[in-house]
């Protein structure tokens, strides 16, 4: 099972969890990257910290986690800057960069690690509104990829320079975060389909609308199928905005959910909307 909503720390998350967290104390977030980073070594995970500044000071921001020394010596842990990965205003290729990290999980499997986990501050790939449409979208594609293989990852950007709006569309793109806004979340399923969970209403909906856009779930078989088992509300225009959305793949909605709210509303607009039960 992989974590969803809202997360007040980073412990005793899995394999295959996903959390977007935003700083505003840079000595809390490192306490929480060793924190995470620390678990993830102790799963038997290859590790990895990405951050930007000078390789010397990111591993001496890893000190106090036991074994790091030995893990940095022999490949379990690695640590890469941003600056030398990424030249200054880059815009992320989403395909490209999932490929990347699918190969780097592969590697870390066949090195005899159960996984890999990455915790990379990622404020300097979200500056420019070109980088964060981009990161946006590769953070919902990369998380299809988590889902499915061995792969947890912490996202974090910094308060100070990423503000509240701006994190909200890379935020809405993870089934965790450590934030209340932006209230719904779009992310990946298990079973390969996209999961909405949290509220979709008149505050948010527009950002509903972007986040849709950019994620661009396909159908299967004729049917967008969304499994909405967290969902707790959603208003018609998010309805309807899903209906607009198959039906420009020649589909129809699927929603897995228990909320009663949704049915109710499908009967009143008359859509093309298949409600099941939630898990």
């Amino acid at each position: 099972m992989r974590r969803t909503g809202l997360v007040a720390h980073v412990r005793g998350l899995g394999a295959h969890d996903h959390v977007c967290w935003r700083y505003d104390d840079r000595d809390d977030f490192l306490a929480r990257v060793r924190e995470f980073l620390a678990e993830g070594l102790a799963l038997g995970h290859r590790v990895r910290y990405l951050g930007p500044g000078d390789v010397d000071a990111l591993e001496a921001d890893l000190n106090g986690v036991e074994g790091v020394d030995e893990a940095l010596r022999t490949g379990a842990a690695e640590v890469a800057s941003l600056d030398a990965t990424y030249p200054t205003d880059a815009v992320v290729e989403p395909d490209a960069q999932v490929r990347a990290y699918a190969e780097a999980t592969e590697a870390a499997l066949a090195a005899g690690f159960t996984g890999l986990r990455v915790a990379a501050d990622c404020t300097p790939l979200v500056r420019a509104p070109e980088q964060l449409a981009a990161f946006a979208r590769y953070e919902h594609r990369v998380d299809h990829h988590m889902a499915g293989r061995p792969f947890s990852a912490m996202c974090a950007y910094s308060g100070e320079e990423v503000d509240e709006h701006a994190f909200a569309q890379v935020a809405c793109m993870h089934p965790t975060t450590n934030t209340a806004y932006p209230g719904f979340r779009l992310h990946a399923a298990g079973d390969l389909t996209t999961a909405l969970g949290g509220e979709v209403d008149p505050a948010n909906g527009d950002l509903f609308a972007l986040a849709l856009e950019r994620a661009d779930p396909r159908p299967r078989d004729g049917r967008l199928v969304i499994d909405a088992t967290d969902l707790s509300f959603l208003d018609h225009r998010g309805l309807l905005r899903l209906v607009d959305h198959a039906d420009r793949h020649g589909a129809s909605v699927v929603l897995r959910t228990s909320w009663p709210g949704v049915a109710s509303m499908v009967d009143l607009l008359d859509l093309d909307v298949r409600v099941e039960p939630g898990t």
